[in-house]
């Protein structure tokens, strides 16, 4: 088994009021440390979803794992068939090359803190995500993007059903 150890030399402190704000109401996004700050260490941002609102539709992550920390509010969250609401304090970890989704539980909101390890230069994924929000650019643009930023979309009966 081999070790990734990332290489980066100095601490990375991401201040609230300079992180790039993507978005609002319903949901914004905030880019706080992308791979590139900390050696491919990891990738990380803040999630704020208003009441219900869809965080990400079913895709999977084949060489990386996603970890989900509950700042406030209640989420679900889709892990391979399985759909869990986590809770304000509440962590899930979703291994790589599994299907997972996540949004706003019905009648609350939800804050989330977001990592990819190994990271993955998600910012320019949000920065997609952003043109499409626009009307820059359709939806179908993803496609174009899925090996890029790791991110590869599939359907899911389990989540559809819930959802």
């Amino acid at each position: 088994m081999s070790m990734f150890v990332p290489k980066f030399d100095s601490s990375v402190i991401v201040r609230e009021a300079e992180a790039e704000k993507l978005g609002d109401d319903p949901v914004a996004v905030r880019l706080l440390a992308d791979s590139s700050a900390c050696g491919g260490a990891l990738s990380t941002v803040r999630i704020t979803l208003a009441d219900g609102a869809d965080g990400a539709r079913p895709h999977l992550h084949r060489n990386s794992a996603e970890m989900f920390f509950m700042l406030d509010g209640a989420a679900e969250l889709l892990s391979g068939d399985d759909v869990v609401t986590a809770e304000r304090g509440d962590l899930v970890i979703v291994p790589p090359g599994r299907p997972h989704a996540f949004a706003a539980a019905p009648g609350g909101a939800a804050d989330i803190l977001v990592v990819i390890t190994p990271g993955v230069e998600r910012f320019g994924y949000f920065h997609h995500l952003q043109r499409i929000r626009l009307g820059e650019v359709g939806p179908e643009s993803l496609l174009e993007v899925q090996e890029l930023y790791d991110n590869h979309f599939l359907r899911s009966e389990a989540w559809d059903g819930r959802r």
